[in-house]
């Protein structure tokens, strides 16, 4: 069974729950980021997807693509929010690299847990722990550039923060993310290298909502360089999401990828939809 299908059957099954409610304020499950945590387009933040509160379960489907210069990311993932302290995501990530006409797919199994804090009611900010376990099916590319390993899995620490009428009256959004990852280009080409293999790296996100529905903002990930072959950069994206109401919402971003594979300046288009419970 295709990922896609088998994440539609999910989705309607979590659905058919009767502990299902949407008891959270709208735009407060976050997006999906790219690995399918919730979050912003490239960073997981300390939200916990669906919009289930305290003895509720939520969800969320979403699809995105990423098309820059050289490469075609598309990503389809289903996380489950349990009791708004839990999340469990899966998703998978096929890239297609257009110079030689070929095909990297990934898969990616998230956890996900609430440790502290709350991102509205509470003075410290919300603080999630996760895990990103991922498996590269397509190791040839990978192993030609020097990776390890066709697996690994990513640890992280994230904190966020909404502060109310903080700027003109806006609402606005604060992520701050630790990675302890291995993973090159987020491990579609492959774990480790020659160089180096497991190091911290740090990520962030600032949004400014415009109003309840529509959030502007900025988003910077660091990556690790662990192969001499190839030099591994940094990602920044700029986005506009928005939260028509609590059942779909999209975002729209310019996404800078650096080089990737030794093929310089990625850069173009991110577009996500996510269909929430």
């Amino acid at each position: 069974m295709k990922f896609l299908e088998f994440s539609i059957i999910a989705l309607l099954s979590i659905w058919s729950l009767q502990t299902l409610a949407d008891s959270k304020i709208l735009a407060t499950s976050g997006a999906t980021q790219l690995e399918g945590a919730a979050g912003g387009g490239i960073v997981p933040w300390a939200v916990i997807g669906g919009y289930g509160d305290h003895q509720e379960i939520g969800g969320a489907l979403a699809t995105t693509r990423v098309s820059v210069d050289d490469f075609e990311l598309d990503s389809s993932s289903l996380k489950l929010g349990i009791g708004n302290r839990f999340e469990l995501s899966l998703a998978h990530q096929d890239l297609k690299v257009e110079p030689l006409d070929l095909n990297i797919r990934q898969d990616i199994i998230g956890a996900k847990i609430r440790l502290t804090g709350d991102l509205i009611y509470n003075r410290l900010p919300q603080i999630s722990l996760g895990i990103q376990h991922k498996r590269n099916h397509d190791e040839f590319v990978p192993f030609l550039l020097g990776a390890e390993d066709d697996s690994g899995a990513d640890v992280y620490v994230a904190a966020s923060k909404l502060f109310l009428n903080s700027f003109m009256g806006h609402n606005i959004l604060l992520n701050l993310t630790g990675r302890w990852t291995e993973a090159n280009q987020i491990g579609l080409l492959g774990f480790g290298g020659d160089k180096d293999d497991y190091s911290l790296q740090a990520e962030a996100s600032l949004g400014i909502f415009l109003n309840r529905h529509w959030i502007i903002g900025v988003e910077y990930r660091q990556k690790p360089d662990n192969l001499s072959a190839v030099k591994e950069q940094d990602w920044k994206d700029v986005f506009i999401g928005w939260f028509p109401n609590k059942s779909f919402s999209a975002v729209v971003a310019y996404s800078d990828l650096g080089d990737i594979a030794g093929l310089p300046d990625q850069s173009g288009c991110y577009f996500s939809v996510q269909f929430t419970r």
